[in-house]
């Protein structure tokens, strides 16, 4: 009985003391600043110490941490909650937590829309590249034995269609004979740009005008100290400048190649190889279903004529992705992969066909509407 009665005695003095020790702390933190306890000497040393510190601290812990730093005037970073930016976790996506847990899960930071019916796991979706920039900028032998027949161009002098390249220098492995590894698929020269090239003929040779920036981000991000990871704010600016400098702009594509093997970015349609196309929209801003929306009738357009050219489309948002893509600043604005490190610019040049085609009936369709509309 008595051994019984010191327990209970135990536990209530545990409990006041565990109260007493909570009730503490509300109290300092709740006094005003002036009141508040301090040390002198420690506050002082504090308070000179670099922000970065403090993160190189707290990455011993959350190394994810690491693709933070020196970015802290990188748009989309800062306007993450802190829960994102820190924990990694967003409490509405359950992926998160996951993502969280297993090493390399935090790549598959998206959710997918609608997919083909080849897609059968999210590997086969997206892989984004991001490689240190000095690999970007290294110099190396290319070769383009594209068959380039340039349609007539047409001085459209309304430009409502707006191509650009946030990656500009991603290239094509069959087109570097010095490189084995997707990862250095890199060039200065032979690279995604070319496409736009030829999307922006295919388009203006069906009437629509096109504008078209040749800003080589690479360079851009090394003249300005920055790294691979804010290339999106380099071509925010250039997007920008675009807008302001003509408002008759109404669509914006960001071109990209993908990071994923061939068999994963490369369909057979007519005994033909064509290189696959994947429309990625970012949710982290209010108006995102706009964007979703055009990027879900190109995918639905393009497969009813073209089975399986589209791999689908995703939405990317999270601490591990950028989640915007500056399509905050337009709601026609997407990015969109299209093949990857090992197609060669012929199987895209072939896509970038089919995506004019489709495109040009989505947009003389959408004029037509708004005509009558009038």
């Amino acid at each position: 009985m008595k051994r019984k009665m010191m327990q209970q005695k135990f536990v209530l003095v545990y409990m006041l003391l565990f109260l007493a020790m909570f009730f503490c702390i509300g109290v300092i933190a709740t006094m005003v600043p002036s009141n508040q306890l301090s040390n002198s000497p420690y506050t002082k040393w504090t308070s000179n110490l670099e922000d970065d510190l403090f993160i190189d601290w707290l990455q011993f812990e959350n190394h994810m941490l690491a693709i933070y730093q020196g970015e802290k005037s990188s748009y989309w970073y800062w306007n993450k909650p802190i829960w994102s930016k820190w924990l990694q976790i967003e409490f509405t996506n359950k992926l998160s937590y996951l993502r969280s847990e297993f090493p390399g899960f935090s790549t598959y930071a998206y959710e997918v829309i609608v997919a083909n019916e080849q897609i059968e796991n999210y590997e086969q979706i997206t892989a984004e590249s991001g490689p240190p920039l000095e690999r970007v900028l290294k110099d190396k032998e290319a070769i383009d034995d594209s068959k380039t027949e340039e349609k007539q161009k047409t001085d459209i002098s309304e430009k409502v269609v707006f191509l650009y390249n946030s990656h500009n220098r991603e290239s094509f492995l069959p087109h570097l004979p010095t490189e084995k590894d997707a990862n250095d698929a890199y060039h200065e020269k032979v690279n995604i740009t070319k496409v736009n090239d030829k999307l922006a003929s295919l388009l203006e040779s069906s009437g629509i005008g096109v504008m078209k920036d040749d800003t080589d981000i690479s360079k851009e991000l090394n003249d300005r100290g920055w790294s691979f990871g804010r290339s999106y704010d380099v071509t925010r600016e250039v997007v920008q400048s675009a807008m302001a400098s003509n408002d008759t702009l109404q669509y914006f594509f960001d071109i990209h190649r993908d990071s994923l093997p061939r068999d994963k970015t490369t369909v057979k349609i007519a005994k033909k190889e064509y290189a696959s196309l994947l429309f990625v929209i970012g949710s982290e801003h209010k108006n995102y279903e706009k964007n979703l929306a055009l990027a879900t009738l190109l995918h639905d357009k393009l497969n009813e004529s073209y089975p399986n050219i589209s791999r689908g489309v995703i939405t990317k948002q999270g601490a591990n992705s950028n989640g915007i893509y500056n399509q905050d600043l337009n709601e026609q604005a997407i990015l969109i992969e299209m093949g990857g490190p090992e197609n060669t610019l012929d199987e895209i040049y072939d896509t970038s066909e089919v995506f004019a085609e489709i495109f040009s009936d989505v947009f003389w369709e959408a004029e037509k509407v708004n005509k009558a509309g009038e």
